[in-house]
């Protein structure tokens, strides 16, 4: 069988049986077996890359993060290869290794389905990230940012900006993760930015859409750009309680969709 046919269902190369299962998905992103991405300007095919499936992987991240992806919907690899423009098989390696980090589970014979999430779940994940990165941030201000460290931020920050101003919210995610990333690589502590980037994966923003309707979503995405400032500046104090108020996001507006809302705690 060639690498890029779609093996059938029972085939080794298949654990999720989903073969070249296809299925249709309506405009808010609902369907039944087989659904793939919602359609709309925050897809678009992937295209040569150096690696198909990272790139895949990163799609897919930002996707169930946006809440492109959701819980209680089967996704087949092939229908989700068609939206991005490539063959299946990248796409199958990459929601088996989302499957080992436990953001989608298999479905015997039917395809993958995201791993849902409790509120508590959520909070507690946010709680560690503002426990890690808002010191963190600090620590950076505090030691002090080159110019081509603060140019290299403010490119991400940019491409936030942008992909907030064309509602392209996988865009926003996937540029979202690197600029945290980068932001606190600069601490020096490779460990750390890995935690932080498994955290951030298993956020669910699903206000996110809500806020780009309304167009209100550019003010919290903007303050990746606020964040940089401060940093270059050296200002360890106004960087630290930024952060902490852009984190807050994940369970405020984010989370929502109501511009302004703080988090809340689980169970409020």
């Amino acid at each position: 069988m060639p690498a890029d046919a779609a093996p059938g269902p029972g085939d080794p190369r298949d654990p999720a049986g989903d073969g070249g299962a296809t299925g249709e998905v309506d405009g808010a992103g609902r369907a039944g077996a087989g659904a793939g991405l919602r359609t709309g300007p925050a897809l678009r095919a992937v295209g040569a890359r150096p690696s198909l499936r990272d790139e895949a992987i990163a799609t897919l991240q930002a996707a169930i993060v946006a809440g492109e992806l959701r819980p209680g919907v089967l996704y087949s690899a092939p229908t989700l290869a068609a939206q991005l423009g490539m063959s299946a098989t990248p796409v199958r390696e990459a929601m088996l290794d989302l499957v080992k980090e436990g953001l989608v589970e298999t479905v015997r014979n039917k395809g993958f389905r995201v791993v849902e999430l409790s509120d508590a779940e959520l909070d507690e994940l946010t709680a560690l990230r503002l426990l890690v990165e808002v010191p963190t941030v600090a620590d950076v201000a505090r030691r002090g940012v080159s110019r081509v460290e603060a140019a290299e931020l403010r490119q991400l920050a940019d491409r936030i900006d942008t992909a907030a101003a064309a509602q392209d919210l996988i865009a926003l995610n996937r540029a979202d993760l690197e600029f945290h990333s980068r932001l606190l690589a600069l601490a020096g502590n490779r460990a750390l930015v890995e935690l932080v980037r498994t955290l951030r994966t298993r956020s669910r923003l699903y206000g996110q859409a809500r806020l780009a309707d309304a167009g209100a979503l550019h003010p919290t995405a903007h303050e990746h750009a606020e964040i940089v400032d401060l940093v270059a500046a050296g200002d360890a104090d106004g960087a630290a309680e930024l952060m902490r108020r852009h984190i807050g996001h994940v369970r405020g507006a984010w989370a929502t969709g109501r511009p302004g809302e703080q988090q809340r705690q689980s169970g409020d």
